[in-house]
Parts: structure tokens; sequence; C-alpha cells
């Protein structure tokens, strides 16, 4: 009876280890978080940031995987929420791929898009549209206005 009960128990034990170790090696994947340092200052929807590291981040929501959250560099403060469409790219990049709007050459350089290490999906940031047709230099996708979704 008792190496029933030894049985038993390490089975709970592996079964339990199986089922959780893999989340945690993979928390930073799940949230995508990565750290990556600007040079000069960028755009994002609604701010121009200054030179310096950021964190970048999904939204910890079970129902969109579309809000990026950006944070200083030691994460102790959230500087913006953004918004995004996915993106998607024929091979995925090594390492973490950032994307930039043209802008005129008196303005910073706007994050058009940011991809995650190995991933095919990225997340294009939406930018509001008196903005992006203000800075655009080419023809802005757009809905007529008061049209129906």
């Amino acid at each position: 009876m008792n190496s029933r009960k030894f049985l038993l128990a390490s089975f709970c034990l592996t079964l339990l280890c199986v089922l959780v170790l893999p989340a945690s090696l993979m928390a930073d994947e799940h949230n995508q978080a990565t750290k990556m340092t600007f040079n000069e200052p960028f755009e994002i929807p609604g701010q121009v940031l200054d030179a310096g590291t950021y964190w970048f981040a999904l939204m910890d929501s079970q129902s969109d995987r579309n809000i990026v959250q950006i944070w200083n560099e030691d994460r102790s403060q959230l500087i913006a929420t953004v918004f995004t469409i996915t993106d998607y790219r024929v091979e995925p990049a090594d390492e973490t791929t950032v994307t930039f709007e043209e802008r005129p050459g008196d303005q910073a350089e706007a994050i058009h898009a940011w991809f995650y290490p190995g991933d095919n999906s990225g997340h294009e940031f939406i930018y509001p549209k008196n903005r992006a047709t203000s800075v655009a230099q080419k023809p802005v996708p757009s809905t007529p206005n008061g049209a129906a979704n």
C-alpha cells in the first residue's frame, strides 16, 4: 500500500512540475517584454519620448494581445499604453526589430511596428488619423467620415 501512495505522490509531483515549469520559463515570451535603448527621440502615438532605455511589453489581457505598454528603464513607471494591430513579415528575425515611419527631417522618427524575436507577427502602432495624415509621405488608408464600420 505504501508503494502505491509513493507512486501516486511521485506522479502528482511530476505532473505539477511539467505543468508549472514551462509557464515560468515562458513568462517573457508571453508578454514579449523587451528592453530597448534609443539614441534619438522617437514618436509613439500621442507623444515623443526622449532618447533612452525603455521596456516594451504586451499588456496582461486575456482578450486582447494588441495592447503594448511602454515602461521606463527600471519598469517603475508606465509611460504609455498603445493600441496596435497585427503586422506580418515573411521571415522572423533572430532579434527584436523596430521599424519606423517616414517623417519630415525636423520631426522625431515614429515607431511603425515592433517585432519580438522569432515571431512572424508583430505589433503595428495605431496613430490618430489627424496625426497620421498630417505627416504621411504617402496616402493613408481611411474610410469616409461617418461611414459605418
